[in-house]
Formats: structure tokens, C-alpha cells, sequence
């Protein structure tokens, strides 16, 4: 290193030293009795000359700037920048400085030195560089040799590392804990240096953590750069080290990062648990060794946060806890295990005060033992000036306790973790509500018929809410009928759903009057009409509704007659239902006339009969079965037919399958699966009669029946079946003509159905206590289980219902 600092080498020379400097040698008077090569090299003039002559007749006009010598300012030598005329008539800038030589009398008695004033300008500019660097420079300097070891430090790393000797020390002996951040650099900066000593590659913005001898209790980095040092000859002298000290704006850019990976990350669902532990994600353990989110006991528990403090000693519960896995001591608690702080703990007086509570470390009751650097920082979880619960950053390992920055990113996490669990705690309990009304709208558990096996799926796409506009639904009639309906409402969530609440009650409530398929759609169909016009009318009067979802409901509805083994269905521009035949395990999608949706109006609806064998599969379905985004209807009835071939699993089975092969992804719109697979009933529980319209016939119906109902063992119902034949039997007779037919059924219950060609619907009523008649339907409504009436084209049937004993 003495090559570069020695005082022969030309960099450490002034222009204005004697070894370098042009000179002149001058008389007491001011004449010029010699003069150098490096003069005459510098103003043209050889010896001869100026020898004789006065200096000043060099010196062209002008005023002379004095200033310090640049090159021995501790000797008091003033310098002198001069306009000099060159040998060739231009003016020369010159630096002159003057020394007095030992000598008296005539003769020399200066020696003058020149120099290029541009030369000096920029030799005293990189020495005041060289100087400034060294004492004034923020920016700590350090020179090691070919050895690594230091040799040189300016003031500044003299000052932030403290009072102590560096040089002769190795690059990772200038502080303790060190370690290099930066990627794709060698684990310590020794290595790195002899890579840049060996490769001469310049190493930018290396950044560095540790601990330096001036503050041993805090990490610290800097921003390091080194280069190689070298001669003119290329050969390799050392490396410099630059560093600055970037422990503040780190630490800023690590919150900051904090702070965008906690916008990216938290809030990613709504559970709060999930939401609990995206926090500790985040904050674990970069910012903190350990973190616990506790919530209040009834925030938890659903109900609304009450504003404003909350008073210490709060009954809270864990929601999350989580500690960086270096073998924290202590037992963790269970989430949703309750706990309750000290009135005076952090947690305990943060909730109190609704602020931040810092407790910093505290001494150690073993004086032996180092003092613990615990730092606890409690923050409430607060929205709209109402308190949730409170969430705990502590730091058992990290260095420092929590400064104020750290503690505002703190409280921006806390803020953000509050709106999430409250958005959480909001969606929760709508989501209850949700899923209540969807329980309420849906069949949970399709009745139990003897015509009849049944399975079902309902899958909303909105899986959010939970609900959806499609719905499905199987419908006990009388003579052991049964009415199968599936539809299909526009949109999804609340509004589709409440929409197919009302459609579906509608449905119900027209199917139990027995009507025909295409009868009970143009009913349904009157009634979404009538909704439209209400929406009209308001329209009209400027009032402002939202869409209704009622609109171009598409809807098939189905009736299965056990005893006859036919079905028949009319549809509203719903898709063509499944029919697997068990005899050979073809599956076709009959045609059924089609029909317009439901809510259009206009346009007729059309029933189509189907006689299906028992075992038969039919498949009622929405088009989110079938129809997706990336796949159009044709394939997904390929896809159903594919499934249904294997008609002989049980039906929960292939409902499953279905939904696995069908949808394998998130689903775009709603579905509704409904599976019948059929039975008829044995011919041995069913009887009939026919009638002719006289009145002889009443007593043997009766008889008829009573011996009926003997064969099949229910000997306790003889009595009242004879009762109800005969008053249905002789109500046909009175007000009906043409041929009258009675029929038994022995199913869950005992029907008994009279039928005739009449179209008048009896009325139950209460007989006045002088009147000779008037009493039949109201004995049979008294004696059975239930009653009704169903028209047909042909006339209607009056039936009745006993429980079997």
C-alpha cells in the first residue's frame, strides 16, 4: 500500500513542488538570472530570452489572485495566479509561489516556481476531495490490502463503528452477528472481497446486517460497495469498502412490504380463522416472534359488537395464535378456548381504552440470568368505533422493543384484520340467514311413496350464499300419485331464491287440486303474469324496480300413476327429462311438446303421456347439469346418458356421479338433479268395480268393499269403508249421469275413489238439524284421514284417505 500513499509517487505531488514546478531563479530586484527547462517547457522562452530580464515584463495586466500554496499550506507560502504572456503572444493562466533563498548581497535571492494554473485548479480540487472524504465524507471508507486486513478508515467508519483499532482486522471482524442479504453474493463478506480481489468486479449496493462495536444491542445495515484497488501497471493493491449506514430506510421498506403483503394477503376469505391466520402469515416472524388474535366472547358467538370501550377483565376467546417454531416455551392455547386477562395486562387495558399498549422488556428476577428482550404490543380490533377483540404482536428474539413506526404498521394490520373478521362476522350471519331460507324453500327430505324411489342434489352457484333459483320437488297425490316438478329460475342468490320460494309454493298448492300438467303450468304461468303487471303499473306511476327473476322461468312438471304405470308431463321451455328403460337400458330424452317459459303468457302448454315399465329411470334436471361455459348441451346430455346406462346402481350413486362427471370444476349456474326410478303396484292391492246408475247398486258397492277390505286383513276399517262408499257412491248417483266406477287401493293408507262422468265439485258443508240430507261429506270428512276431488276430460273422482291400523 505504500506505492499508493508514498511521497514518490506523482499523485501526491503539487504542480507547484520543486521536484515537479516549473522554476526561475530571481535577483533582489525582480531579474531573471536563470531559468529551467521546465520553464522554457511551460512558456516558450529559452534562456537567453529572459535571462537579464525583469519577471514583470512577462505579466501581462491584469490583478493577480493570491491564495495558499497548494502543496506546503503549513509553511505560510502564498500562491499567485497571474496572466502570463507565452512565448508565441497568447496569454498563460500561471500559478506562481515564491521562496526566499539563504543568500545576501547581489545575485539570486528568489526562486520562483510556475505552473499551469488549470493543473492546479484540478489538483486542489481532488485533494479537497481526498480531504473531504477522509474527515467530513458520511460515507465510511475502509482500505484493506492483498491480505484482506485493513490498513486504512476514514473518520466517518471510525465514528459508527466507535473508538476502537481496526486496522489489521479481517472484513467479517468489524462486527458481530454479521450477515449478507443480498442474494446471489457469497455468504460473508471475506469471500465476497476475494472474488472482487481475484475477478476485478465491482460490487454495488450489497446489503449487510450486523451489530457494530458503537451500539452491540441493535442490528444495523448498510449498503456496501467494493472495488478492486490497482497500479498503473494493473497489479492488484487491495480492495475499498464503502458503506452506508441504510438501517432506517430498511427497516421503512420492510414495513412497507409489510404493509403491500398484508393488502395481498389478508382478507383472501370470509372465516375469520382463516383471516386470524393470514395475519400471523404475514407478521410472523419478520415483524414479530409471535402473534394471538383474541375476540370478544360474544363477537364470537355472532352477536353485533357493541360500541364504544370495552371495560377491562373482558371475558375474550383465541381465535389464533402462532409463534415463529424455535421452541417457544409454554403451552399454546386452543383456539376458541376462553381467556381472561388481568385488569392490568396489556391485552385487558388496550380493550379498556380502545388504544395501542406497549410494554416494553422488563428486568429479570434473576440477576444472574441476562435481563429478557420481551416486547408485548396490544392493538384493538376495532370497526366503526365498536371493539371486536384485540390482537398481540410479541418479540421474545427479535431485536428491540416496537418503535412508533412499528407501531402504526401495528395498528394498519389491526385495522385491516378488524374490517376482515367483521366483514366475516356480517357474511356469517347473513349466510345463516341464507342457508335458513334456503331450508325453508327446499324440500331437505323428499316424502317416502310407495310409487315411487327418489334422489336428489341441488347445487347453487352461488356458493356464497348458498342458495339459488332452481329447485326441484316431489308431490304426494291422491291414488297414490305422485307429482314431480323441476324449474328453473333466471339469476341466483337471494332474489332468484325467493323467487323459486314463491314459484315453488305455488306449485304445491295447484298440484294438490289436481290438475293436469298442462293445466297446472298455464295456472302457474296466470300467476307470473299477474306479478308483470303489477311491475307495470308501478313502472307507470315512476316507481323504480329492480329486475324480476320471475321472468322466463323455465319449469316441467310430471304426474306418475303407480297403478297404470303412465306419466304424464308437460314442460315450459324446460329441457327434455331423461327415461332409462330397465328392459334393455336405453337411455332417450322423449318429446314432449315444449312449450314457452312461464311468465310470457300467450301460448298454450301441452301434456304428453308416457307409459313406463316398473323400474324405469327418469331424470328431471336443470341445464347447470348440462350446460357449461366450456362445453354446449349436447355433450353434457352425452355425458348424463353415460351415467344413466348404469341405471341398476342405487340412485344416491349415480346422482353423485353425475354431479362428478358432469361438473368437475366450479359450477356457472345452478343445478338441480331429481332421480324417480318407478314402481307399480301389485295388481293384488288394487280392486275395481264398475256401476250402473241405479240406485240397487249402492248396496252391493258396499258389499263389495267390506269383502275387499276383509281379504286384504283390515277387518277394523270395514265399517267405516262402508260408510264412505255408500255416501260417495250415492253422491255420484244424485248429481252425475253415465257409468260410475269404484276403486280400492291398499297403499300406506286406504283409498277409496268414485268416479263419474260429472263435472261438478261437491262441497263440503254443515247440515241444518231439520234437513233430511246434507250429511255425506261431512260423515267421510270426519271418519278419514283426508278427501278431495280431481278432474279428468272424461268427468271428476272423489276420494278419500284412511289411515291403515
Amino acid at each position: 500500500m505504500s506505492s499508493v500513499y508514498g511521497a514518490e509517487h506523482h499523485s501526491v505531488r503539487g504542480p507547484l513542488n520543486a521536484t515537479r514546478a516549473a522554476t526561475a531563479v530571481l535577483d533582489a530586484d525582480g531579474t531573471v538570472v536563470g531559468w529551467s527547462p521546465t520553464a522554457q517547457g511551460l512558456l516558450g522562452y529559452a534562456p537567453q530570452d529572459v535571462l537579464g530580464r525583469l519577471i514583470d515584463t512577462l505579466v501581462m495586466d491584469g490583478t493577480a489572485e493570491d491564495h495558499a500554496a497548494p502543496d506546503a499550506p503549513a509553511m505560510g507560502r502564498v500562491a499567485r495566479t497571474l496572466r502570463m504572456r507565452h512565448q508565441d503572444g497568447r496569454a498563460l493562466r500561471v500559478t506562481t509561489t515564491e521562496l526566499p533563498l539563504a543568500h545576501t548581497g547581489p545575485g539570486p535571492a528568489r526562486l520562483l516556481a510556475l505552473a499551469d494554473a488549470e493543473e492546479t485548479e484540478q489538483w486542489e480540487a481532488l485533494q479537497s476531495m481526498l480531504r473531504g472524504l477522509a474527515t467530513q465524507s458520511p460515507v465510511g471508507l475502509a482500505i484493506y490490502d492483498t491480505d484482506l486486513r485493513v490498513v486504512w478508515t476514514n473518520a466517518a467508519l471510525y465514528e459508527e463503528m466507535g473508538p476502537s483499532q481496526y486496522v489489521g482486522l479481517g472484513p467479517d471482524d468489524m462486527v458481530t452477528h454479521g450477515e449478507v442479504l443480498s442474494t446471489a453474493y457469497p455468504k460473508t463478506l471475506e469471500e465476497m472481497m476475494r472474488r472482487v480481489l481475484a475477478t476485478g468486479e465491482t460490487v454495488v449496493d450489497l446489503h449487510y446486517r450486523g451489530r457494530p462495536p458503537s451500539d452491540p444491542e441493535r442490528d444495523h445495515v448498510w449498503s456496501c460497495s467494493y472495488y478492486r484497488l490497482q497500479d498503473a501497471g494493473s497489479v492488484s493493491l487491495g480492495v475499498c469498502e464503502e458503506t452506508v449506514d441504510i438501517t432506517d430506510r430498511y427497516l421503512a421498506q420492510q414495513r412497507l412490504d409489510l404493509l403491500v403483503r398484508a393488502g395481498a394477503h389478508l382478507g383472501t376469505s370470509l372465516d375469520i380463522t382463516r383471516t386470524a391466520r393470514e395475519l400471523s402469515a404475514v407478521a410472523v416472524p419478520e415483524f414479530a416472534d409471535k402473534v394471538t388474535v383474541d375476540l370478544l366472547e360474544e363477537v364470537l358467538e355472532g352477536d353485533k359488537a357493541t360500541p364504544g370501550a370495552r371495560r377491562a377483565g373482558s371475558v375474550v376467546r383465541v381465535l389464533w395464535e402462532a409463534e415463529e417454531a424455535t421452541g417457544a416455551a409454554g403451552e399454546m392455547p386452543v383456539p376458541g378456548k376462553r381467556i381472561y386477562y388481568a385488569p392490568d395486562s396489556p391485552q385487558a387495558r388496550s380493550l379498556a381504552s380502545g388504544s395501542p399498549v406497549l410494554e416494553g422488556p422488563a428486568g429479570s428476577e434473576d440477576d444472574d440470568e441476562p435481563p429478557p428482550r420481551r416486547s408485548c404490543l396490544a392493538v384493538p380490533l376495532r370497526v366503526e368505533s365498536a371493539t371486536l377483540g384485540v390482537v398481540t404482536f410479541t418479540r421474545n428474539r427479535l431485536p428491540g422493543p416496537f418503535d412508533p413506526a412499528e407501531q402504526a404498521v401495528a395498528e394498519e394490520l389491526a385495522a385491516r384484520v378488524a374490517v376482515c373478521i367483521d366483514n366475516a362476522r356480517h357474511y356469517t350471519r347473513e349466510h345463516a340467514a341464507a342457508l335458513m331460507l334456503q331450508r325453508s324453500l327446499l324440500p331437505q327430505k323428499l316424502p317416502r311413496l310407495t310409487g315411487v324411489e327418489l334422489a336428489h342434489r341441488y347445487l347453487p352457484a352461488d356458493s356464497r350464499a348458498g342458495v339459488g333459483g332452481d329447485w326441484f320437488d316431489a308431490i304426494a297425490l291422491s291414488g297414490a300419485r305422485v307429482g314431480l316438478v323441476v324449474g328453473d329460475v333466471v339469476g341466483h342468490g337471494l332474489r332468484a331464491a325467493a323467487t323459486m320460494g314463491r314459484l315453488r309454493t305455488s306449485v304445491r298448492v295447484l298440484a294438490r287440486l289436481d290438475l293436469a300438467p298442462d293445466d297446472l303450468l298455464a295456472r302457474l304461468d296466470d300467476l307470473l303474469g299477474q306479478g308483470a303487471d303489477e311491475q307495470e303499473a308501478a313502472r307507470m306511476e315512476g316507481d323504480e324496480l329492480p329486475d324480476d327473476a320471475a321472468l322466463g322461468v323455465t319449469c316441467l312438471y310430471a304426474v306418475y300413476d303407480p297403478v297404470s304405470g303412465l306419466c304424464r308431463m308437460a314442460r315450459a321451455g324446460h329441457l327434455l327429462p331423461a327415461v332409462v328403460d330397465p328392459t334393455n337400458g336405453s337411455v332417450t330424452f322423449p318429446d314432449i311438446p315444449a312449450g314457452p317459459p312461464l311468465g310470457l303468457g300467450g301460448l298454450p302448454f301441452e301434456t304428453a303421456e308416457l307409459t313406463l315399465p316398473e323400474g324405469s329411470l327418469l331424470a328431471l334436471f336443470t341445464d347447470g347439469l348440462v350446460r357449461t361455459r366450456d362445453r354446449d348441451v349436447d355433450a353434457g346430455l352425452d355425458g348424463l346418458r353415460a351415467v344413466l346406462a348404469e341405471y341398476e346402481h342405487p340412485l344416491d350413486e349415480l346422482a353423485d356421479r353425475a354431479l362428478a362427471t358432469l361438473l368437475a370444476g366450479p359450477v356457472d349456474d345452478d343445478v338441480a338433479l331429481l332421480l324417480v326410478r318407478t314402481r307399480t303396484l301389485d295388481s293384488r292391492q288394487v280392486a275395481t268395480w264398475e256401476l250402473t246408475p241405479d240406485p240397487q247398486e249402492v248396496a252391493r258397492a258396499r258389499a263389495e268393499a267390506a269383502a275387499q277390505v276383509g281379504v286384504w286383513g283390515l277387518d277394523d276399517l270395514v265399517f267405516t269403508t262402508e260408510l264412505v262408499v255408500s255416501e260417495l257412491v250415492t253422491n255420484a248417483l244424485r248429481y252425475a249421469s253415465g257409468p260410475i266406477r269404484l276403486r280400492l287401493i291398499r297403499d300406506r293408507t286406504l283409498i277409496c275413489e268414485v268416479s263419474d262422468n260429472g263435472h261438478t265439485s261437491p262441497h263440503l258443508r254443515r247440515a241444518g238439524s231439520d234437513d233430511e240430507g246434507g250429511r255425506g261429506l261431512f260423515l267421510v270428512a270426519q271418519m278419514t284421514q283426508r278427501w278431495g276431488t280431481r278432474h279428468a276430460y272424461s268427468g271428476k273422482t272423489i276420494w278419500a284417505e284412511q289411515t291403515l291400523p
